[in-house]
């Protein structure tokens, strides 16, 4: 669970950034039906680990994270717009979402999918919509190309591609961190480098947060498996075991359960070390990475 300062800071950030996602898709001249689609996924639940990280990082410069806030929202389209695709019966064919219906089993698969081609293309323009008195205008292109790569086929589109394929194969271990390295840990990653950006890091500072993010990316997928094994529906919000139902590669499966949580431990532990070497108040970015290697125990 978050503790100590987290604990707070998470309360009021989500609650600022759901209140704009609300709004942000409010305002939209389109369909009803489309709308309500989108909103009904972004206001699945979830810990919102991806915004907290953006506005975590900018904090850590002593900086005001609400200059985070349209970089967060975008990110959290694109997670939530790949959730929404990632349970359609041509994917995983979930029928359940943080503890809800998915969103094609509420709005068919049509609507679902144009959700998810919504929220994607949307979040592009939020991002070029933030105010010049925010950030330079070479820091947003910067932003908008690394959010492209982050969520594209060098990311993870191409990890979604590569666990599609990895499915029923007795996959190597370098095999599977190739798959979630770009399948969950791109885009982590670019939620810590869009606060770094806004937040005008140096580059010593921004290759120390990106190998943070790196081991925080790893430790995420790694916690996911072992939860797919040990973890309850109610607590998960997904069917437990779907990795084997879907015959996919898994870290416990290839490493033993106890052998995935020490590779849980290792990485937690390196991510950690990395966030040492910026010099920065990383608080809440070291409870972030607790917080990920513990939710749901």
């Amino acid at each position: 669970m978050e503790t100590g300062q987290l604990e707070a800071f998470a309360k009021q950030y989500k609650q600022l950034l759901e209140s704009n996602l609300r709004s942000l898709v409010g305002k939209l001249d389109a369909p009803a039906i489309i709308k309500e689609s989108m909103i009904y996924s972004l206001e699945a639940g979830g810990k919102r680990i991806r915004p907290l990280l953006v506005f975590a990082t900018i904090d850590a410069f002593g900086m005001d994270p609400k200059k985070g806030l349209s970089a967060a929202a975008a990110i959290e389209m694109i997670h939530t717009y790949s959730l929404i695709h990632d349970d359609l019966p041509s994917m995983d064919n979930d029928d359940l979402r943080r503890g809800k219906p998915t969103n094609h089993k509420v709005f068919g698969d049509a609507v679902a999918t144009l959700a998810g081609d919504a929220l994607l293309t949307y979040s592009f323009e939020v991002l070029g919509n933030i105010p010049n008195d925010s950030i330079t205008a070479e820091t947003r292109l910067k932003l908008i190309v690394e959010m492209a790569k982050a969520a594209g086929t060098e990311g993870m589109v191409g990890g979604q591609v590569a666990d599609m394929e990895g499915e029923g194969k007795s996959l190597t271990l370098q095999e599977l961190e190739y798959i979630h390295i770009h399948k969950t840990g791109k885009l982590l990653g670019f939620s810590v480098l869009a606060g770094a950006l806004i937040a005008g890091a140096n580059q010593s500072q921004i290759e120390s947060l990106s190998a943070f993010a790196h081991h925080l990316g790893l430790a995420f997928q790694i916690q996911d498996d072992i939860l797919d094994v040990v973890g309850n529906e109610q607590e998960i919000g997904k069917p437990v075991g779907s990795d084997t139902t879907n015959s996919k590669s898994t870290y416990p499966k290839l490493l033993s359960l106890d052998g995935a949580k020490a590779a849980l431990r290792e990485q937690t532990h390196r991510a950690k070390e990395n966030l040492a070497k910026t010099g920065l108040n990383t608080t809440l970015l070291m409870e972030i990475t607790d917080l990920v290697a513990s939710r749901n125990h």
